[in-house]
């Protein structure tokens, strides 16, 4: 995928912001590591500290959150797997967990979602996309927690409401690969996708390529915007403290107009140099830059008016777009406020399908703690979903999701194919229908029992018993 970015860089060889870019570029993938093998026996393990400082690499390589035989049996178990991808044939311990699912992260997306609001009204067509692109780099603060969510069951859903007008429903839409699809839309703007990670464990790291279709409509223009996320990769896994980069680059396409952004995420290298920065230009039609963007996905976006070679334009300064909220300190997940909203039942709305992530079994019990409870749970709906594809296997029957439908297109990404879903609309009339009656008034929302099920009960699934 070009990047168009070294168009512009001929000119600008001599400094200034272009050339310090391209410079910051060619150290892509210098990044602190040093070998643990023959202080621990661990063949081809890395441990990186992001933050510098590995004069104990031993040290370094036992702070995380494992106990030292917890680690090592680990790491006996999955050292078959490397150079695999391993998004569904790992059983992985409660313990790295969060209290949270995919789906409920695919709503995180939304915390900024006033940038998107923005763009909407936004009559300058290139400041439209620095606040669009700017929302798209917002939930990369929330997406550096060293927690992993839980795997989707089939047929799972996440609802949201109560947060800037926006309607939200997410579901699992297939268990093997797992896929997920996701719609959202206000008065400003309408945001579908469809999910589909690809992985491949490298021992102590694992590098998750963001196979996915996300696309943005501005209602008041009828733009359509189309997003490519850079990859991902966590650091640590198994031996010393677990930390996420995305190193790459990111684009953002007006497909109405033929504008887009392109922004790179630097790695981060040496004693943490170029950790957080985003770096990149947004283009006119013609590629040539009209707006450079600049700043850390940590803290703060930025934008500035520039010449045709890149450069800001005398007479302009950088203006703040975009910064992270206040968050909760010394929060034990790295949760947001806007991540405990997502837990909480105050944004899910009435009647809330059966189906919702929040009424997960395993997820409110590590969300209160008790992590014996929760890998019980978590085995329990592994098994039930297993019963169930056995089941739909023995009736030669399909899954077919309720709110999204297979469209029958498959769309190539940077690292593979993708099978799009699309919103079906159904999810609409059933929320209208519901908001204009009462009939949830006085119902608690958490004694509503998880089913996320395609049969009505483990008997019927097994035919000859049930599931524990």
């Amino acid at each position: 995928m070009s990047s168009n970015g070294g168009k512009k860089g001929g000119g600008a060889a001599g400094g200034g912001f272009f050339a310090s870019l391209t410079s910051s570029l060619s150290s892509f993938g210098n990044v602190m590591q040093k070998s643990v093998n023959s202080l621990m026996g661990h063949e081809g393990l890395e441990v990186v500290n992001p933050e510098g400082g590995q004069d104990d690499v031993e040290e370094e390589a036992h702070k995380g959150r494992w106990e030292k035989e917890d680690r090592d049996s680990y790491w006996r178990m999955m050292q078959k797997y490397i150079g695999s991808d391993v998004t569904s044939m790992v059983t992985l311990p409660v313990i790295i967990f969060e209290p949270m699912t995919m789906l409920q992260k695919m709503a995180e997306l939304m915390e900024y979602s006033y940038l998107l609001d923005m763009a909407d009204e936004c009559e300058d067509p290139y400041l439209k996309m620095v606040y669009a692109s700017s929302w798209a780099i917002s939930v990369y603060y929330a997406y550096q927690r060293t927690w992993k969510p839980f795997n989707p069951i089939l047929g799972e859903t996440y609802e949201m409401v109560n947060h800037g007008g926006i309607k939200f429903i997410a579901e699992q839409v297939c268990h093997h690969p797992p896929m997920s699809s996701a719609f959202a839309e206000n008065e400003h703007f309408t945001y579908t996708m469809t999910s589909k990670l690809k992985t491949k464990f490298l021992g102590n790291s694992v590098d998750v390529y963001p196979l996915g279709r996300t696309r943005v409509v501005l209602k008041k223009s009828g733009e359509v915007l189309d997003l490519v996320p850079p990859p991902t990769k966590v650091h640590n896994l198994i031996f010393g403290r677990t930390w996420v980069d995305s190193p790459g680059e990111m684009l953002m396409t007006n497909q109405t107009t033929g504008d887009k952004v392109v922004l790179y995420f630097q790695p981060c290298g040496w004693f943490g140099a170029g950790r957080y920065e985003v770096d990149g230009y947004v283009y006119d039609s013609k590629e040539e830059p009209k707006l450079l963007m600049t700043g850390k996905w940590s803290k703060s976006l930025s934008y500035q008016p520039c010449d045709s070679e890149g450069e800001p334009l005398p007479g302009t300064d950088l203006k703040e777009v975009w910064k992270v909220a206040d968050v909760p300190k010394n929060d034990k997940y790295q949760y947001t406020y806007f991540a405990h909203k997502i837990n909480s039942f105050d944004t899910a709305p009435k009647n809330l399908l059966a189906s919702d992530s929040r009424l997960r079994p395993d997820r409110y019990a590590l969300e209160m703690g008790d992590l014996t409870k929760a890998g019980a749970e978590k085995s329990n709906l592994e098994e039930r979903q297993r019963a169930e594809k056995r089941c739909r296997e023995a009736k030669s029957e399909q899954f077919t999701p309720r709110w999204f439908t297979q469209t029958g297109e498959v769309t190539a990404t940077p690292w593979g194919d993708l099978e799009v879903y699309e919103y079906n609309g159904k999810y609409s009339d059933h929320r209208a229908s519901i908001d204009s009656s009462n009939s949830d008034d006085g119902i608690d929302k958490k004694s509503i029992e998880f089913n996320p099920w395609q049969y009505g009960s483990v008997e019927e699934v097994e035919g000859n018993g049930t599931v524990e």
